[in-house]
C-alpha cells in the first residue's frame, strides 16, 4: 500500500511538471549604453570632433556585465542558479584576438588589453578618463554582449514518465542566441568612431538530467561563434573607417606625432595618388616636346 501511494505521488509530480509551464529562459548581458550613459544628464553629452594622434594608442576592454536573469519553472532546470557568464580567461582570449586584428593597421600603435576589474559598472566617461590616465590610451574599444537561452520540452518529453526516459531521451529543445559588439570611442571627444557586431545561433537537444551541462556548453559555443563573427566584421569596419577618413577628413582631425613613420589612416594608396598628381604637374611644366 505504501509503495502504491509512493508511485501515485511520483506520477502526480510528473503530471504537474508536464502540464505546467515546462520551459525556461535565462540570459546575461552587458550594455555599452548603460555603462556610458547611466543617467539622463550623461545622455545629453555632446560629442566633439575627434582629434586622433597617430599612431593611435588603443585600449580594449569588456563592459562590466549585468546580473544574469532567469524565468520559467522547468522542473529539470531547478539546479540552474542563473545564466552562464563569460569567464575572465575567456574574455582575455577574445580581447587578444581583437587586438591582433587592430595590429594589422599601421596607424595603430600601442595596444593595451584592459582586465575587467578596471571598469566600474555604470562608470561612464569618467571611468574612461581614468583608464586613459592609467593605461595611456586615447581610443578605447568597448566589447559588450547579450546572450539568451531558451529550453522547452518537445513531444519526446512524454518519455519522462519513466526514469529511463529522463536519462536517455533528448526531449529538451535548447536555443542559445548571442550578440557581441565592439564599439570604438575616442575618449576625449566622447565620439563613437565605428562599431562591429557579431551574432550566433546555437540549437541543441538534451535529456533533462544533463540539461544544465548542455546549456553551459551551448553558452560557451555561442560566445565563441559570436566573437569570431564580430572579429570578422571588425576587419570590414576597420577598412570602412580608413576609407571614411580619406573621403571625409572634416569628420576627424588627424595629427601625426613626430616619431610616427607609418602611412597612417591614409595608407599607401593615398601616397600613390599624391605621387601621381605631382608627376602630372611636372609633365605639364616640362612637356616632352621640349625635351
Amino acid at each position: 500500500m505504501a509503495l502504491s501511494i509512493r508511485h501515485i505521488s511520483i506520477s502526480l509530480a510528473l503530471l504537474c511538471s508536464l502540464t505546467g509551464c515546462a520551459s525556461q529562459q535565462m540570459g546575461s548581458r552587458s550594455s555599452v549604453v548603460e555603462y556610458l550613459y547611466p543617467t539622463e544628464n550623461e545622455v545629453m553629452i555632446s560629442p566633439a570632433t575627434p582629434i586622433l594622434q597617430l599612431p593611435i594608442r588603443l585600449g580594449i576592454a569588456f563592459i562590466p556585465a549585468d546580473r544574469s536573469h532567469q524565468r520559467g519553472d522547468n522542473p529539470w532546470a531547478w539546479q540552474n542558479t542563473g545564466a552562464n557568464l563569460l569567464t575572465e580567461p575567456a574574455k582575455m582570449q577574445i580581447l587578444d584576438n581583437i587586438a591582433a586584428q587592430f595590429r594589422e593597421r599601421d596607424f595603430i600603435g600601442d595596444i593595451q588589453v584592459i582586465p575587467s576589474a578596471y571598469l566600474r559598472p555604470q562608470g561612464s566617461f569618467t571611468n574612461l578618463d581614468q583608464l586613459k590616465t592609467m593605461f595611456g590610451v586615447d581610443v578605447i574599444a568597448l566589447v559588450s554582449f547579450d546572450q539568451v537561452q531558451f529550453s522547452d520540452e518537445s513531444k519526446a518529453a512524454l518519455s519522462y514518465w519513466t526514469l529511463v526516459g529522463a536519462y536517455l531521451v533528448s526531449g529538451q529543445k535548447n536555443d542559445t542566441s548571442t550578440l557581441m559588439d565592439t564599439a570604438v570611442y575616442a575618449i576625449d571627444s566622447r565620439k563613437l568612431l565605428f562599431r562591429a557586431p557579431g551574432v550566433s545561433q546555437i540549437q541543441g537537444r538534451s535529456t533533462p538530467i544533463n540539461l544544465s551541462e548542455e546549456l553551459r556548453l551551448d553558452s560557451s559555443a555561442g560566445f565563441a561563434a559570436a566573437s569570431e563573427d564580430m572579429i570578422s566584421n571588425l576587419e570590414t569596419e576597420l577598412q570602412r573607417f580608413t576609407e571614411r577618413l580619406k573621403a571625409r577628413p572634416e569628420d576627424i582631425q588627424i595629427v601625426k606625432s613626430s616619431h610616427y613613420r607609418g602611412g597612417g589612416s591614409l595608407g599607401s594608396s593615398f601616397l600613390i595618388i599624391i605621387f601621381g598628381l605631382w608627376l602630372s604637374r611636372q609633365r605639364a611644366r616640362h612637356p616632352l616636346s621640349q625635351s
